[in-house]
């Protein structure tokens, strides 16, 4: 017998589980099929348990200026082991949260791999379901480069699974994985490099912000190479050596961690039986309502390829629902003004245009504002961490269209400056805006 929903949603992850406990408020008979933990990427192997680690190296990091303070510690050593046992209890606490509101709101969770059969029916293993409305949501993965010896590296997904932390490691890409989990690695003592094929690091934001995290990193002591493709990994007794194309060899070192992009889900889902275009990375392409070419099939998060963040694909989600089963006719998401912070030691954070997209944009009415100091928490001793912001205006008014900020405390910061520059905030406004004093945010009302 084939059971029948409303909503089929293939995929456990953030931006599936969104939508499908929404629909299901709305009244929709809905279901999510997923075949491993609860909560996708961000949840098992991504976001929640990267920022305990970032919290674990960030505690590296405040013991250095303990002294400062006035304090007399002696740190003896970091138990990696510890921590991971702490960090996946935690992260199991939240699949079973996850479970708990999905049986909560009535949403039924089918345990598999959803294989579509055509544009209304999906298959789990034996078994059959048809549904009026299918969403699809399966996310990534990581890439792994094809070349000899890859194999002997891990990606990010690994990284969560190591047991011990290794003592030499060798981080091969430039995005935000990359320089966020090397940052993890140096803070808790292991002998970190990156190596990137470009130019730098961090090359999708403002060319500010890239230039300062390398210098960071670089102050830090993590090593990072530039223009390296990589061409082959050997391994033996002495570790792993990752050897360039142009020659260059690299290790050995017990780690080799591949951060050097995501693909989608899609390989496996049978897309082609309902009719779903893919792109030629295997993306979803989607209109701003999250329909794909085949109506009554829908595409959100990262399997979309656009903005791959948790909270976008969560607002995806119940937007898409607000429309279908809330009466909210033209509901959608705007793309436009995501904030998004990078948990890089220190952190950065970002809102709207960078300085190069807001020239082409508006042209010479863009007028650039700039800050940097060394924030109060190292007034009283050394190894001082710069911030820096920029705040970007165009137009006659100065309206606000990015804002860039990296330095202590960015990534509290942005939340609440992305509100006022999503209303349309100007320089003025900032200007009229009393400053709170003494913080690092205080600036962004007192620039000059």
């Amino acid at each position: 017998m084939t059971e029948r929903y409303d909503v089929l949603v293939i995929g456990g992850g953030s931006g599936g589980l969104a939508h499908a406990q929404r629909a299901a408020e709305y009244g929709a008979r809905a279901a999510a099929i997923e075949s491993g933990a609860l909560g996708g990427t961000c949840v098992n192997v991504g976001c929640v348990p990267k920022k305990v680690m970032w919290y674990a190296a960030q505690h590296a990091h405040h013991f250095e200026h303990a002294a400062d303070y006035g304090f007399d510690l002696d740190v003896r050593g970091h138990d990696w082991s510890a921590l991971k046992t702490r960090r996946d209890a935690y992260i199991k606490r939240l699949n079973g949260i996850y479970a708990s509101n999905l049986d909560k709101r009535g949403v039924d969770h089918i345990v598999g791999i959803g294989k579509l059969t055509d544009a209304h029916t999906v298959v789990v293993g034996d078994d059959e379901y048809q549904a009026d409305r299918i969403v699809i949501a399966t996310g990534g993965r990581p890439i792994v480069p094809d070349i000899p010896g890859a194999e002997y590296g891990i990606t990010s997904d690994g990284f969560f699974q190591l047991d011990e932390r290794p003592g030499r490691v060798l981080v091969a890409g430039s995005g935000y994985v990359a320089v966020e989990l090397a940052g993890v690695f140096n803070g808790l003592g292991s002998q970190t490099q990156v190596v990137v094929r470009k130019d730098g690091i961090i090359r999708g934001f403002d060319k500010m912000l890239g230039c300062e995290l390398m210098s960071a990193m670089q102050k830090n002591g993590i090593a990072i190479d530039t223009g390296v493709v990589p061409a082959a990994v050997e391994k033996s007794d002495a570790g792993l050596v990752m050897t360039s194309t142009d020659g260059r060899r690299y290790g050995p070192v017990d780690c080799l961690l591949w951060a050097v992009g995501r693909v989608p889900n899609t390989a496996e889902l049978g897309l082609e039986k309902a009719g779903v275009d893919v792109d030629a990375n295997g993306f979803v392409p989607v209109d701003k309502y999250q329909s794909t070419n085949v109506e009554h099939i829908f595409a959100l998060g990262d399997v979309t390829g656009r903005a791959a963040l948790t909270p976008v694909a969560i607002a995806a989600g119940r937007r898409l629902a607000d429309r279908l089963y809330g009466d909210m006719e033209g509901r959608h998401l705007d793309y436009r003004l995501i904030p998004t912070v990078i948990f890089s030691h220190p952190p950065m954070g970002t809102v709207g245009l960078d300085e190069v997209a807001a020239r082409e944009k508006f042209g010479d009415s863009v007028k650039i504002y700039t800050s940097e100091f060394t924030a109060m928490y190292y007034a009283l001793g050394g190894n001082e961490q710069r911030t820096i912001m920029k705040m970007i205006t165009a137009g006659d008014e100065e309206r606000v269209v990015g804002c860039h900020i990296i330095g202590d405390g960015a990534d509290e910061m942005m939340q609440g400056f992305a509100v006022a520059i999503r209303m349309g905030a100007t320089k003025a406004d900032f200007d009229n805006t009393v400053a709170i004093h003494p913080t690092s945010a205080e600036e962004l009302v007192t620039m000059r």
